[in-house]
């Protein structure tokens, strides 16, 4: 059983390590002290929870973080004007504004108002779009995360990581998505393509699902659906990362409800030869690939600090 998990805290972990030493260098090497500034609206225990788990991990690599706290009641256009004064500060390289927002705050506009660049959250549409340019496709050797221009949404990104780090072949292979939302599905499915697999999104109003599921060698699932893919779905021996976070009401459990993914995860496992457990999998990846983008936004910081100046305008002669 332990062999067919995919443990994404342990990839996690590793990734930290790995960004410790990034950080140093990008320190060492420009000057440069990477920053993430975090947005707090309101006082929800998740949300304030969240926040503090991305803090602790700011703290555990070297990134320093800014907290910007304000109460539920505040104004669409306070939000905004501390957004475009964060967009502003040269010691801030990352700007999360956790999610969700008061019902009263546009969240689509808070989020257009982050700059591309210190989008770290990758969810900005100019960062989406940069998934879409051609320069990308052609396999692992094409482009890397930290060699791109643009910042890739956190979670599609951790996504190809956890298949990357466990060895899984992504090339040539069928791959399902299941959801087709900004924040994950479309992301991931060009992802995929990108590593030159044949994608399929399945969605609401896919026809026959299971059948297409059945298909797949790697299955996605972020369809915010509880335990919806079910074992006898999983084409044998095929990879599935379940992206979906779900409570069960679960009366053995002292919460009185139990977390679980968008697949039925005993009966998925029993054919999958890999598989994400809920939580454990998709999740602490999520975070670890904020960190990576923040600490890509502070290199490239770095290297612009050291970049020669343009070189002015010829004279007429």
């Amino acid at each position: 059983m332990a062999d067919k998990l995919i443990s994404g805290s342990a990839i996690a972990a590793d990734i930290r390590v790995e960004l410790r030493t990034k950080v140093d260098e990008i320190k060492s090497q420009y000057g440069v002290e990477p920053g993430l500034a975090v947005v707090l609206v309101g006082e929800r225990r998740d949300s304030a929870t969240y926040v503090r788990s991305k803090k602790k991990a700011c703290a555990e690599i070297g990134i320093t973080s800014f907290g910007i706290d304000f109460p539920a009641d505040v104004s669409q256009e306070e939000l905004m004007a501390k957004v475009s004064e964060l967009n502003k500060d040269p010691a801030v390289d990352g700007i999360l504004v956790q999610l969700p927002l008061p019902e009263h705050i546009d969240e689509k506009s808070v989020l257009d108002c982050i700059s591309k660049e210190k989008d770290v959250d990758g969810l900005h549409p100019l960062n989406i779009a940069g998934l879409c340019n051609t320069k990308t496709h052609g396999g692992r050797g094409a482009f890397t995360f930290d060699a791109l221009d643009f910042h890739v949404s956190c979670t599609p990104q951790g996504c190809i990581e956890l298949l990357d780090r466990s060895g899984v072949v992504i090339e040539g292979k069928d791959a399902v998505v299941l959801g087709r939302s900004n924040i994950v599905g479309i992301p991931v499915a060009l992802l995929l393509m990108q590593r030159n697999a044949t994608v399929t999104i399945a969605h609401s109003r896919t026809k026959n699902i299971a059948e297409v599921v059945g298909r797949a060698d790697i299955v996605i699932a972020a369809v915010g659906r509880t335990e919806m893919v079910k074992g006898e779905w999983i084409k044998p021996g095929a990879v599935v990362i379940d992206v979906g976070i779900n409570s069960k009401d679960d009366p053995t459990d002292k919460r009185g409800y139990k977390l679980v993914g968008d697949c039925e995860f005993e009966s998925c496992k029993e054919k999958a030869s890999l598989i994400t457990p809920v939580p454990g999998g998709v999740g602490p990846m999520t975070i670890a690939m904020l960190l990576r983008n923040t600490v890509n936004a502070a290199r490239r910081r770095g290297m612009k600090s050291i970049s020669p100046p343009p070189l002015p305008p010829a004279e007429n002669v």
